[in-house]
């Protein structure tokens, strides 16, 4: 790096050339996060209970 203002104005450049989302794709991501990490935790919440309820008839029969 040779000189150092020549790097900052390509940097300023090559970040004018970046295509931001919108207001909308953002929210429209942000929802899908959203609804993604609820359908995890309810598919995560669902699985718990039935291997809860497996290891308890278990437990049950062992005893």
């Amino acid at each position: 790096m040779k000189n150092p203002i020549k790097f900052i104005q390509e940097v300023k450049q090559e970040a004018f050339k970046v295509s931001w989302p919108t207001s909308k794709e953002t929210v429209q991501g942000a929802l899908m996060v959203l609804a993604m990490a609820v359908v995890m935790s309810l598919f995560f919440l669902l699985l718990d209970q039935v291997f809860k309820f497996f290891l308890e008839m278990l437990l049950k029969v062992s005893i």
